[in-house]
């Protein structure tokens, strides 16, 4: 149960990020893992909101012409500058990029077309031009798109701790995402890797702006389903998080889900035994298992490569508020879990100053 069933690593962006050559910006390069399950059944059609700065790149014509496409692409490379490798998965790879207007920092994700098992519509308007200038290759309403692209636009806006989708394109056989990328940053798995743990006050104000990424990602309807160290990304500059990896999400239901993406490790006990979970549960549970490894560096159930139920053991250090709401987040009852508003009203997470 330890492995990561969809099979997508997440982008490392840590300055020691890979030196790998990198292919011409639109190439299709992907991973060499399987892809693993998705969103099976619980993905449904949604609307891409029009937001400024998207790219919807044409896909081929009636009578297979793919210039369009191909214009796309040249236009993307007249922007942007493709550099090494950051990360490579079962749903594509992730390379480091440049926005060459302003030298900003980007990260350019490839995902191949037969790699994409869900999609969702879009719903766009032509001639849409934004603030920067570029002009976009908008659709018409009802085309398809990847439900990662569509997952991300819903929730790119309006929230600082949630990565935004800067625009994307699509080419005859694969999808480009560029994504923000802070200039300075680590996923918090490679934090850990450094330090081990992280001290509770740290700790704590690191979680809170993990609820609020994820509260954004409620109010837009979209469940992440994949909550771990590696999908949180830190601006080692402001010490902002980003919220990162939306390709094992899909769309909130209230009824449960019967088709697991995400990491095994990370998957709630109900899933396990009756296989099926509801997603504020769910998400409720991998926050507990988010924290406690923030604040001891491991996982409060593995022993080796298996998952072992039982007693939470806590570090003496952990003051009894930290203790407390671990061990509610981590009930094996999913209805004895506190919600996400709960939480935000738990002792432990009163008075943090956020970045």
């Amino acid at each position: 149960m330890a492995q990561d069933t969809r099979g997508a690593a997440p982008p490392a962006t840590s300055a020691a990020a890979s030196s790998a050559r990198a292919p011409p910006l639109g190439s299709a390069a992907a991973g060499p893992e399987p892809p693993g399950p998705g969103a099976g059944g619980d993905a449904r059609p949604g609307a891409l909101g029009e937001r400024s700065g998207a790219v919807c790149g044409p896909g081929p014509s009636a009578d297979g012409c793919v210039s369009p496409a191909g214009e796309a692409q040249e236009a993307l490379q007249e922007r942007y500058r493709m550099g090494s490798l950051l990360g490579r998965g079962g749903f594509g790879s992730v390379f480091s990029g440049t926005r060459l207007a302003d030298g900003a920092p980007v990260a350019i994700k490839c995902v191949p077309r037969d790699r994409i098992q869900h999609w969702g519509e879009l719903v766009s308007e032509w001639g849409q031009r934004p603030a920067d200038g570029i002009v976009l290759l908008a659709q018409p309403d009802g085309a398809r798109a990847p439900l990662e692209i569509v997952l991300l636009d819903k929730v790119s806006s309006g929230c600082a701790g949630v990565i935004q989708l800067l625009e994307w394109v699509e080419l005859p056989n694969s999808f480009l995402l560029v994504l923000e990328r802070p200039e300075r940053c680590q996923d918090l798995s490679a934090v850990l890797a450094e330090r081990r743990f992280l001290p509770e006050e740290e700790a704590r104000g690191l979680f809170r702006q993990v609820l609020d990424a994820v509260r954004h990602c409620t109010s837009c309807g979209v469940l992440h389903r994949d909550i771990k160290p590696e999908n949180i990304l830190l601006d080692l500059a402001t010490g902002q998080l980003k919220l990162i990896d939306f390709g094992c999400g899909t769309f909130l239901q209230d009824a449960a889900y019967t088709q697991f993406a995400g990491t095994l490790s990370y998957s709630p006990p109900e899933w396990i035994y009756h296989q099926r979970y509801h997603g504020e549960a769910a998400t409720i549970w991998s926050l507990g298992l988010l924290l406690y490894h923030l604040v001891t560096g491991k996982h409060p159930f593995r022993r080796g490569q298996e998952t072992i139920w039982g007693r939470i053991l806590f570090p003496r250090r952990l003051s009894q508020e930290c203790q407390d709401i671990i061990k509610r987040c981590l009930s094996m009852q999913p209805l004895d879990r506190p919600s996400l508003q709960d939480l935000f009203h738990h002792p432990w997470l009163q008075g943090v100053r956020l970045p």
